[in-house]
């Protein structure tokens, strides 16, 4: 009996799961604080399927600081979207960053979590069904849908590619808001940056 248990193939080890953060109270008061996420979907016409667009805006100077556009959204791609703005932040390791998401299957998976430890960044998750915790990144999402996707249809990837993409950028560099005295993102991050900028802190 016990050479026939030696022979039986030894049980998958599970992965122990990483503590949930959820989503805490925060009164951010500079740029690489706090970090919101969150997907979006897009409709293609002339292919007749679905695209993903992923960004990231920082809750204090309202940039889309990075984004993903694709066909599809895993969670190697959010995580190389977190890596990639951190870079362009030049926040890598720095340990001061918090970002905040929904919890799709991208941001719930092994993959994710262990990315952002491995960045140093925290990464805290809201609640179910309470997007106002989401709020930043839900309201660029809507502006999104409102003034680029219902407006077009797609008839191909790339056109939406780079449709998108164009209004992203024209979000940070030509799109003024009033929560940032009347300038644009990119604007209001870099006058921050030079300390020529004082912005009420942002409760979240």
């Amino acid at each position: 009996m016990c050479k026939e248990l030696d022979m039986l193939k030894p049980q998958r080890k599970l992965k122990a799961k990483h503590p949930r953060r959820l989503a805490r109270n925060h009164e951010i008061t500079a740029s690489n604080r706090l970090w919101e996420i969150d997907l979006k979907y897009g409709y293609i016409a002339g292919e007749n399927r679905f695209f993903y667009i992923l960004p990231i805006i920082d809750v204090f100077d309202r940039v889309i600081v990075d984004y993903h556009i694709g066909l599809n959204c895993t969670a190697q791609d959010a995580a190389r979207t977190v890596q990639a703005a951190m870079f362009k932040r030049q926040v890598y390791g720095t340990d001061d960053l918090v970002i905040r998401s929904d919890n799709g299957p991208q941001f719930i998976s092994h993959h994710f979590e262990e990315s952002c430890i491995k960045f140093g960044v925290e990464h805290e998750r809201i609640p179910c069904r309470t997007p106002n915790k989401n709020a930043h990144i839900e309201s660029f999402n809507a502006i999104l849908e409102e003034e680029c996707l219902s407006k077009h249809e797609f008839q191909s990837y790339a056109e939406a590619y780079d449709t998108v993409s164009q209004f992203i950028k024209d979000y940070n560099a030509v799109r003024i808001h009033s929560s940032l005295k009347y300038h644009t993102p990119n604007e209001a991050y870099r006058l921050l940056q030079q300390e020529s900028l004082k912005l009420q802190s942002v409760r979240v």
